[in-house]
């Protein structure tokens, strides 16, 4: 027997309009290339969205075509989330920090059609543009005013690009399966390899982010993503503070300054935030070194590499509690989130400091295990250390046009690479990356701890 529920497509065009109906007045704050303080509603972005869109589909594009962005957090980028994908297209992010070589190698293997580039990365793309053939134009994230004057072919600025163009557009209807957005990974070993994330996935994965023990959103919260748009969709954000009508604050290209951190935070009362552990020192440092200080700011949410303890014990010094987050590329990126518990309050700090270096507990939707070298599963005692696999509805399948593709074991579990330790509480320790982890004596010895305990020296 089939239950009598309707069956409504997961699409983040219903996100766009959930927002734009219920969040109208909810606010975006950015500092961007041509403005340090631009501010516009929910309403004024998604009015811009049906505008962009308009403008991509008379230059022709189709449902499926690829339009990649080259850009830092702002109001710009968010509308090219929305605007490209909600018409069926494929938002392909990407790093502009990686080496030229690997960045024309992406553009190419994705094949994007079209690219989207802040000023600050003109000159990368005008080296690159004889060896793009599929790319039909540039755009460039800045004003008809202060357009750069470049050699990019069929150039244009994102603000003549739009400016003409109605602001009413007729979304298409989509499936739930059909691509959304593309990010590749960063291609330590041989060549980046694409992710393809689907409408359904990044709906599910932004359901499931906001509730109260993963980063607890509300309408009510002021968000500011450090971590950046073009790495794992800034870990989520740009869907689930619209869905929340969460005020969101975008750092642009200073999203590494301590300075422009703080005033940002302090402006606009930030209260939660995320981004790598690099971001952290630079705000500690920051304002160690000049007195200021940061109230708004409660909690932030730090990933992408290992946190040292130190580093947690100076954040809580400035009062803002840093929760662990765990995750990849190819998991959206969300898996596991280390939040603190009420039972935890009136543990002794040992307990405490051994607690917030974790990983944390997966969250609801994604499936974890750890296996020998032989594929057999290790219990969760906390000690027996093996390689990390997960399985759930926003981990990927594959990999974008890789026939070669073995991530994927034939039970659908998909290969981390990591190497961690499970807790009978559930909670998950990242120990090393395989490739990594060092053997001396008999015993494998994690990096991350040597790591760790080199920050954690006052010398360092």
């Amino acid at each position: 027997m089939r239950g009598l529920m309707m069956d409504m497509p997961l699409t983040i065009t219903s996100i766009m309009q959930h927002a734009d109906q219920n969040h109208s007045q909810g606010e975006i704050v950015s500092v961007t290339a041509d403005n340090p303080d631009h501010r516009y509603t929910y309403a004024d972005a998604f009015r811009r969205v049906r505008q962009l869109a308009n403008a991509l589909a008379k230059k022709g594009l189709r449902p499926g075509d690829r339009i990649a962005t080259l850009a830092w957090n702002d109001y710009r980028h968010f509308e090219l989330y929305y605007a490209v994908s909600c018409a069926g297209q494929v938002c392909h992010t990407v790093n502009p920090r990686l080496f030229p070589e690997q960045i024309e190698y992406i553009l190419n293997h994705a094949e994007d059609r079209w690219v989207f580039v802040d000023p600050m990365f003109v000159p990368l793309l005008e080296k690159l543009q004889d060896r793009l053939p599929a790319v039909e134009g540039f755009v460039v994230l800045t004003t008809g005013a202060l357009m750069p004057e470049t050699s990019l072919r069929n150039a244009w600025a994102y603000e003549t690009f739009i400016e003409d163009q109605p602001q009413t557009f007729d979304w298409p209807t989509l499936d739930e399966n059909d691509a959304c957005s593309l990010c590749y990974t960063s291609g330590t070993t041989g060549h980046p390899k694409g992710v393809l994330y689907s409408h359904r996935s990044t709906v599910l994965h932004t359901l499931v982010s906001a509730l109260p023990d993963v980063m607890g959103l509300s309408s009510a919260s002021v968000i500011m993503p450090i971590v950046p748009m073009f790495h794992v969709n800034a870990w989520g954000t740009a869907y689930s503070a619209p869905m929340v009508g969460a005020k969101l604050v975008f750092p642009g290209p200073q999203m590494a300054d301590g300075e422009t951190l703080t005033r940002l935070i302090n402006a606009e009362r930030v209260g939660y935030s995320l981004g790598v552990p690099t971001v952290w020192l630079a705000l500690v440092n920051y304002l160690d070194h000049t007195g200021k200080t940061v109230a708004s700011l409660k909690t932030v949410v730090v990933g992408g590499a290992a946190c040292p303890l130190s580093l947690m014990q100076a954040m809580e010094r400035h009062g803002v509690w840093m929760n662990v987050g765990w995750g990849m590329t190819e998991m959206s990126p969300l898996g596991s989130l280390n939040y603190r518990a009420p039972a935890q309050y009136d543990w002794e700090q040992h307990r405490i400091d051994d607690m917030r270096v974790r990983a944390g507990r997966n969250v609801f939707g994604v499936d974890i295990k750890i296996v020998d070298d032989s594929g057999a599963a290790l219990p969760r005692d906390g000690r027996s250390a093996g390689l990390l696999k997960v399985r759930g509805p926003w981990i990927c399948s594959g990999y974008y046009r890789r026939d070669d593709d073995s991530s994927v074991d034939r039970e659908g579990w998909f290969d981390t690479g990591d190497m961690a330790t499970i807790a009978p509480d559930g909670c998950l320790t990242i120990t090393d990356r395989v490739k990594d982890v060092i053997k001396s004596g008999g015993e494998w010895i994690s990096s991350i701890d040597i790591e760790n305990a080199a920050m954690a020296h006052p010398g360092v």
